[in-house]
């Protein structure tokens, strides 16, 4: 497939500012629609059934825009390293909410961001490390060390159930590693690959995988379904697994994957309002510095300094 040579490259438009701020806002809420639908389901089938629905939702994306189904030469490898990615990203990512909580999760999640910054310096050598990157990762690290030692006053507020742990904490790092070798894997792979094809055939094959280890391993009681449970699967499926992906993607073709990171700092802030508002997780002091840390040190890592050159 014959690309463009502007491709992944190109500076950012409003429009496309536009879809990376609503993407975050969407994903800011996905910790909060995990939480929901875990009162009914256990992870990995709230994973099962969140891509289920992303899935049928990519279908009709690749039908009505046209994209063929069918995989090409090669192309099966790479979806099935890409459902693989998905399977144990997402797998860690929801076990890790149900072992901590949505605050904490919506924050360590999206520490991603240092993961795509250090495979595109060291790995793929795209984007260079820098001193006021250095500085971001230093900043996000002290949010982070605030995040793992928690405060007292948050545990003593909150139920047992919902309090957060150092292993769930622990969990949804690494899945945040996983998270950025996902999206620089899928960035290098639409060389090879349309899009809304990858999406859905790694949708599908993280539905088999998923599916497959929930019947094994895990007990489902569908009479404990509810409908904040319903609603936040279908968040989860429709929106988030569905749609951001597809956006993010088809951005993914004319952007680098650091740049579409620049207004990441944003999903903990989402994140950590929408876990207030819905899930009455305590706004506490150290959980707003920790916050402001990390989103503070996404920004100096995904942004670069304006040059002088061009005010002259």
């Amino acid at each position: 497939m014959k690309q463009d040579s502007s491709a992944g490259s190109q500076p950012l438009n409003a429009a496309s500012l536009s879809i990376v701020l609503l993407t975050s806002a969407l994903w800011g809420g996905t910790p909060v629609a995990v939480t929901f639908a875990a009162v009914s389901l256990p992870p990995i089938a709230i994973a099962a059934v969140r891509f289920s629905l992303g899935a049928v939702f990519m279908l009709f994306w690749c039908w009505f825009g046209g994209t063929p189904l069918r995989l090409g030469s090669g192309q099966l490898r790479i979806s099935l390293v890409a459902g693989v990615l998905l399977f144990v990203q997402i797998a860690t990512f929801n076990v890790g909410i149900a072992w901590s909580n949505a605050s904490h999760a919506t924050m360590m999640i999206n520490t991603f961001v240092f993961g795509v910054i250090g495979i595109e310096h060291f790995v793929t050598k795209t984007d260079r490390l820098t001193l006021r990157k250095l500085k971001g990762l230093l900043l996000a690290t002290v949010g982070i060390m605030l995040m793992l030692t928690r405060d007292a006053d948050q545990t003593q507020t909150k139920v047992q159930q919902d309090l957060p742990s150092l292993a769930g904490d622990l969990l949804i790092l690494l899945s945040a590693f996983l998270l950025s070798v996902r999206i620089v894997y899928v960035k290098y792979a639409l060389r090879r690959i349309e899009p809304g094809k990858l999406i859905l055939w790694h949708d599908i094959i993280g539905v088999v995988l998923f599916i497959g280890y929930s019947a094994l391993f895990e007990q489902i009681e569908p009479q404990r379904m509810t409908l904040p449970a319903i609603i936040g699967l279908a968040y989860q499926g429709l929106l988030v697994a569905g749609l951001c992906f597809a956006l993010q993607t088809q951005l993914l073709r004319k952007h680098s994957a650091s740049q579409l990171s620049m207004f990441s700092f944003s999903t903990p802030l989402f994140g950590i309002y929408f876990a207030s508002i819905f899930l009455s997780d305590p706004l506490s002091p150290w959980l707003l510095l920790a916050g402001g840390c990390i989103a503070a040190g996404i920004y100096l890592v995904s942004t670069r300094r304006r040059s002088t050159v061009n005010a002259a």
